[in-house]
């Protein structure tokens, strides 16, 4: 069963991001503040999820959610800043979209930089600890999901509506035959120089 809350007098928001190892696509991030006393027996680390279960969480973290965000770092800018620094980027854009202002920041991972003026954690596994980053997870994972398969039809022949951009072998054997889109990652390999397909 996964806590409630990291601590109970202030608000807090619980942030993840999904696509950090991605060869195509934009990585996104999703802040959430849950109310008190939520729960969902379905609620986890959005990748020990169904794709049918996360869909159904997100309506749910949607509606009940006492504020929730996303936000995405373009291809170019995670070339650009490199694909860590485009994580904090985008839990950081998520939080200061957010309507309700948090208290606390619980974030999955190590470590985060940012600018923003609010105290963090850092919760190593934490999509699998604390609800609020469960659903920080399910929302960036469906979103950045939804993106992909909006982009597999403009680009077909990579695959993306089932690898969602990861580097999957039908991915890398489609970048060796077909070459590069714009929405790779030129930092990432892609190349074919670069690539081991095995």
């Amino acid at each position: 069963m996964l806590k409630e809350y990291f601590q109970c007098e202030v608000p807090e928001a619980g942030c993840d991001e999904a696509g950090r190892g991605c060869l195509a696509g934009p990585v996104f991030a999703a802040a959430v503040v849950l109310p008190a006393g939520f729960a969902h027996p379905l609620l986890n680390d959005s990748k020990k999820m169904s794709e049918k279960n996360r869909y159904l969480l997100r309506d749910i973290i949607v509606r009940d959610a006492l504020a929730w965000a996303v936000a995405e770092v373009s291809p170019e800018e995670i070339d650009r800043i490199n694909i860590l620094n485009a994580s904090f980027a985008g839990m950081t854009r998520a939080v200061e979209q957010l309507s309700l202002r948090p208290g606390l920041l619980l974030i999955d991972g190590n470590r985060f930089r940012s600018t923003l003026d609010i105290p963090f954690e850092c919760v190593v596994g934490g999509d699998g600890i604390y609800a609020s980053i469960a659903a920080a997870s399910v929302l960036a994972k469906t979103f950045r999901d939804d993106r992909m398969k909006s982009l597999h039809q403009e680009y077909p022949l990579y695959g993306w509506a089932a690898n969602k951009g990861y580097p999957t072998r039908q991915h890398r054997l489609a970048v060796l035959r077909y070459g590069l889109t714009p929405y790779h990652r030129l930092t990432f390999n892609c190349l074919p120089g670069q690539m081991s397909l095995f």
